[in-house]
């Protein structure tokens, strides 16, 4: 089996050591993520997820920050249909993709909570705003290939619309998507090229990629698979548990059941499916084997993590990538230190390699058990 593609992430709400209150909160300060992206870079990770939210910095302006500091990572950067027009998008995704030379990626996200789409002026209804997405995006695929563009749909509406300077990447940098209702697998089947899903048991995720592939196939599409989770890896089992209860020592049950009213109250299908894995309960946590649905107690989004050591962690990607996935969307608290763990440990064992600044001049490689051993 190949070595899939492995991404990191980008904290820009900020990092921990501990989830919930602790005294071990990192602020996103961009001196900061750019030791994390130009690690990832060095390390040979072939892409990194910036996410978007109200607590998060600007997705684009973290991207440019870091696209000087990295060579070859690809950046994975929100595409916020509900809130932006297709016009003023494919003018920046353009800009952006020349600047980081034709490594844009782009994450197609119409929202999870209508709180926060509220506080940005965008009301829709669930399915609305998945209509809304899929009018964005037949006008911005158009004006990244470089039509001129006409359209008059029941959300948006463009006149003589174009982009005058198209980006490197041609029809457009790739489309990935994350949703998890049935208007998310109608979108991703029309219109993206890599759906991923968040880390749920293989039999659910198989469920999830056996759909959209059916409906993709309806349009005469083929889209690729990936998933989102966190790791915990160490050299030994014992040594991986442990350090997923610490992660969660500091929380207090109010912490949890905060958190899970406030989840509540979104209408994400995801998020219910999330928090569904452990019911907010710390008795529950393992929800397959070496899956652990602990950060999903206080964080929203994806929210399980692959624990074990590293063997046993290879297995249980390999057990996705039996279903189709081709990439991991990975993360670590706290980002910086666990993408070299994660690096050092795994990819030795999934066929990885790691790229330094020299090498990547020269077109080499080297192992990073070598540099692990150094």
């Amino acid at each position: 089996m190949s070595a899939p593609d492995i991404f990191w992430f980008l904290p820009t709400s900020g990092d921990t050591r501990y989830l919930g209150a602790s005294d071990f909160g990192r602020a996103p300060d961009f001196d900061y993520l750019r030791d994390i992206a130009a690690t990832a870079d060095r390390l040979g990770y072939d892409g990194m997820l910036i996410p978007t939210g109200a607590s998060c910095l600007d997705p684009w302006v973290a991207a440019t920050a870091v696209a000087h500091a990295t060579r070859r990572l690809k950046l994975l950067v929100a595409l916020r249909t509900s809130i932006s027009g297709p016009t003023a998008s494919a003018r920046q995704a353009a800009a952006l993709d020349q600047l980081l030379r034709g490594r844009l990626l782009l994450n197609v996200v119409p929202g999870g909570d209508p709180r926060e789409l509220a506080a940005d002026g965008a009301f829709f209804s669930h399915d609305g705003r998945y209509e809304n997405a899929g009018e964005f995006l037949a006008v911005w695929k158009r004006l990244m290939a470089g039509e001129t563009v006409d359209f008059a749909g029941r959300h948006i509406r463009v006149e003589g619309a174009k982009n005058f300077h198209p980006g490197p990447q041609q029809p457009h940098p790739p489309l990935y998507f994350g949703g998890s209702s049935p208007a998310a697998h109608a979108l991703a089947a029309e219109h993206v090229d890599a759906y991923l899903t968040w880390g749920e048991p293989p039999a659910a995720v198989a469920e999830k990629i056996a759909d959209v592939r059916a409906q993709a196939a309806e349009h005469g599409r083929s889209i690729r698979f990936g998933i989102r989770l966190h790791a915990i890896v160490r050299e030994t089992e014992a040594e991986a548990w442990a350090e997923a209860e610490r992660l969660i020592a500091h929380l207090t049950d109010d912490d949890i059941a905060r958190a899970q009213a406030n989840y509540a109250q979104m209408d994400s299908v995801g998020q219910r499916r999330m928090a569904a894995l452990h019911g907010g309960r710390r008795d529950r946590l393992e929800i397959s084997p070496n899956l652990w649905a602990g950060v999903g107690l206080v964080r929203g989004g994806a929210g399980t993590a692959l624990v074990g050591d590293a063997e046993t962690v290879v297995a249980r990607m390999r057990e996705y990538q039996a279903l189709g996935i081709e990439t991991f969307v990975m993360s670590g608290y706290p980002h910086l230190e666990e993408a070299i763990r994660f690096a050092e440990l795994v990819f030795p064992r999934i066929g990885k390699q790691a790229v330094t600044s020299q090498a990547s001049q020269t077109g080499g490689a080297f192992d990073i058990r070598a540099r692990a051993a150094s």
